[in-house]
């Protein structure tokens, strides 16, 4: 779907890596579709007071899992049974975390990103 003028757009964060760095794979790609999109579609960024209520209202509604020495010692653990690359790593970071914490089912649109992990969770949509 193309944005239209006034849309906001997420970019994943290899985009925003590739941009940034002359010799990366798609550096100019990259830079040429973000530089396409200020000119033509994307909204002005959320202010820091409305991104500020936003996560606000996350800690107030959820329990907030942090990142501990525990969930580093799990995550490398992971990394050396199964073969990850990439973004796989913060998808293997998610289940690091979950298990740290007891946590048996992911909610995700990406549930193809973590059939890896099926024994050791569960996607729901």
């Amino acid at each position: 779907m193309a944005p239209t003028p006034g849309s906001a757009v997420f970019p994943d964060t290899n985009i925003l890596i590739y941009s940034s760095f002359p010799g990366a794979p798609f550096h100019d790609t990259a830079r040429e579709r973000l530089g396409e999109l200020e000119r033509e579609a994307v909204g002005p960024p959320p202010t820091l007071d409305a991104l500020t209520r936003a996560v606000r209202q996350f800690e107030a509604e959820f329990e907030i899992a942090d990142e501990d020495a525990a969930v580093t010692a799990i995550l490398l653990d992971l990394l050396k049974s199964r073969t990850v690359r990439g973004k796989q790593i913060h998808d293997t970071n998610i289940v690091a975390t979950m298990r740290r914490y007891g946590i048996p089912l992911l909610l995700t649109h990406g549930t193809a990103d973590f059939t890896r992990y099926v024994p050791d969770i569960t996607s729901c949509r």
